[in-house]
């Protein structure tokens, strides 16, 4: 298979200098996306084109390929395309009929031809001898430039053709690695998700910043989106995932500070330890999912004093979206189902939130607050490389594992959906069912607890981290079923 990949055109305007280092990095983003699926993948281009070539020709590994390019940015789309030498015109009618012949009959169609390099015809050219012959050779219905039915596309470049089989869409932006770096503040909802999503699409590598408010069900959960975010958008760029307990700062809160201005301070308190964190990974700029007036803390006064605790430049790609143009993004990209079943701890609602904040009130309040816990926050934080927090955070789990399931058993396959319906588990006589590992602590308690239910994924490394939180929250009916 042979992809020619087009660059986002905001790319093409730069000068020759930043031009060639964006296509550079993003040749060595495609490599880095690719090489586990086909390590011998030949990427070529400079300028305004990369070329992607692999000798693989399983169906499952080119869908694969496809889609990890369709999910990085950079691209804005790409052509999967037939090669060959440059012949004379009869020569590209004759490629062209190879490849369309049996689309044509009956069919309205149109040729669309693009040239670079030196040649002794134009691109009209081509495309009138071509399209007039195979309409006159395929019976066709006839020729419309504006509306075809079938459109007989090529490029010729220099002395080769390039017959367009279909044309794949891209994420467009700049390559990740390209620009500078960012710091998310997540809590694995809607907004949070879709706001790292914005600053990966626009080619910012995007590190991940929780704080714990007191619920390891939570925590384990935006791992898990995080995880699924830098995988499809973002892999080919190395990443953190901090988590920063903050439960003593939450509890400070509740006892110090009056109750209506709670929300802005625990906010400008995640903000100063984000800056903190930031500064020490000298990362530029940290990114939040807040929306005009969506809640009482995004206010434009509390958003104001919010940002009076930082100096740091703050982010905030969704600042004028609509709440159902965020959740129909989040359904888009992947993270809505995630943050539908997101377990939260919500331990700061206040009776009558100001919406107007004032920094003396504010001043004031924070004056009753003892930092110090907030340093020790900072100190017990834990930075993991995103791509190893699912496997760090499995290492000292111990849960009972099943090598073998039997009759009466219920095997849960926990696996994200598109893996459970490329590679079905089925086991004759046993009671398989689906249900994917971000509902899975939502609907547990919905099902018979007098059965003993088995958790299944790839690895085995969700399935004992998820057993081992149902079996924290009281629920004995759970082991890990790890066939031998």
């Amino acid at each position: 298979m042979k992809l020619i990949v087009k660059v986002f055109p905001e790319i093409t305007i730069k000068s020759p200098p930043v031009r060639k280092h964006f296509i550079r990095q993003l040749a060595k983003n495609i490599r880095s996306v690719l090489r586990d699926l086909d390590p011998q993948l030949l990427v070529t281009g400079v300028w305004d084109n990369l070329e992607v070539q692999t000798t693989l020709s399983e169906p499952k590994v080119l869908r694969e390929m496809i889609e990890r390019l369709s999910c990085t940015p950079g691209i804005t789309h790409f052509l999967q395309v037939d090669e060959y030498p440059l012949g004379d015109f009869d020569d590209v009618l004759a490629k062209c009929k190879l490849h369309f012949a049996d689309l044509l009959p009956g069919k309205i169609f149109a040729v669309r031809c693009k040239r670079a390099g030196k040649h002794s015809f134009s691109s009209m050219d081509i495309e009138r001898y071509v399209g007039s012959q195979l309409r006159l050779q395929c019976a066709a219905a006839g020729i419309s430039l504006k509306s075809p039915d079938v459109e007989v596309r090529m490029e010729i470049r220099d002395q080769r053709l390039f017959v367009i089989h279909h044309q794949h869409e891209g994420l467009g932006g700049y390559p990740l690695g390209s620009l500078e770096q960012t710091l998310v503040l997540m809590s694995g909802g809607f907004d949070s998700t879709v706001a790292a999503y914005q600053m990966m699409r626009r080619g910012l590598v995007t590190h991940f910043c929780f704080f714990n408010l007191g619920g390891r069900a939570h925590e384990l959960g935006v791992m898990e989106v995080a995880h699924y975010l830098w995988q499809k958008f973002g892999s080919s760029q190395r990443v953190l995932f901090i988590s920063v307990p903050f439960e003593e700062v939450l509890g400070e809160i509740l006892g110090k500070v009056d109750n209506s201005q709670m929300g802005v301070i625990l906010k400008r308190m995640m903000l100063r330890a984000s800056t903190r964190m930031a500064e020490r990974l000298q990362i530029n700029a940290l990114v939040t999912g807040e929306a005009i007036s969506q809640v009482s803390s995004q206010t434009l006064p509390n958003l104001s004093v919010i940002d009076s605790a930082t100096d740091m430049l703050v982010l905030r790609p969704l600042i004028a979206s609509h709440k159902q143009d965020i959740i129909d993004t989040a359904t888009r990209i992947g993270t809505a189902e995630f943050a539908k079943h997101m377990p939260e701890y919500c331990g700061v609602i206040s009776v009558n939130p100001t919406t107007k904040a004032k920094p003396e009130r504010i001043v004031y309040e924070e004056s009753q607050f003892d930092m110090a816990i907030l340093e020790r926050a900072l100190e017990r934080a834990t930075l993991l490389p995103i791509d190893k927090v699912i496997d760090e955070l499995g290492k000292d789990v111990q849960v009972e594992e099943i090598s073998e399931a039997l009759p009466g058993h219920v095997i849960i396959d926990i696996r994200h959906p598109d893996s459970a319906e490329d590679q079905p588990l089925a086991l004759p006589g046993i009671d398989v069912q689906t249900l994917p590992f971000y509902a899975l602590n939502s609907r547990f308690k919905e099902l018979d607890a007098t059965r003993q239910y088995l958790l299944y994924c790839d690895k085995g490394v969700m399935s004992r981290l998820h057993a081992h939180h149902l079996l924290s929250e009281g629920h004995a009916n759970v082991r890990v079923y790890r066939p031998t």
